[in-house]
C-alpha cells in the first residue's frame, strides 16, 4: 500500500469514528472529496478538531512520526490544508516528506 493510500485510509477511519458518534440521519459520505472545512463542510468546529486529533494519533502510529495538523504552519496556509480529504491527504504526505 502506498503512503497516499495509507494516509487516505487513516482519514477515512477518523471520519468513520465521527460517523459512529452521529445519528443515522447525520452520517457523512466519506470519500476523497468529502468537505472538512468551509461552507460545504458537514462538520462543526468541535468535530473537525476531534477528527484532526484522531488523524494525528493514527498517523503517528502508522508512520512513526508526528504530524501537526492544527499548528500555525497549517493555519496560515491559503487555502488551509483541510478543505477536503484530498487536500488533507496531500498536506500530510508533505509533512511526512513524500
Amino acid at each position: 500500500m502506498s503512503n497516499k493510500d495509507a494516509v487516505e485510509r487513516i482519514i477515512f477511519e477518523a471520519l468513520e469514528t465521527l460517523n459512529n458518534e452521529r445519528g443515522s440521519d447525520e452520517q457523512i459520505d466519506i470519500g476523497p472529496d468529502t468537505a472538512l472545512f468551509g461552507p460545504d463542510a458537514l462538520l462543526n468546529s468541535l468535530e473537525l478538531v476531534s477528527v484532526m486529533v484522531d488523524i494525528e494519533t493514527l498517523s503517528a502510529d502508522a508512520f512513526g512520526q508526528s504530524v501537526a495538523l492544527t499548528d500555525d504552519k497549517a493555519m496560515e496556509r491559503d487555502p488551509v490544508p483541510f478543505v477536503n480529504v484530498s487536500t488533507l491527504t496531500a498536506y500530510i504526505l508533505e509533512l511526512l516528506g513524500d
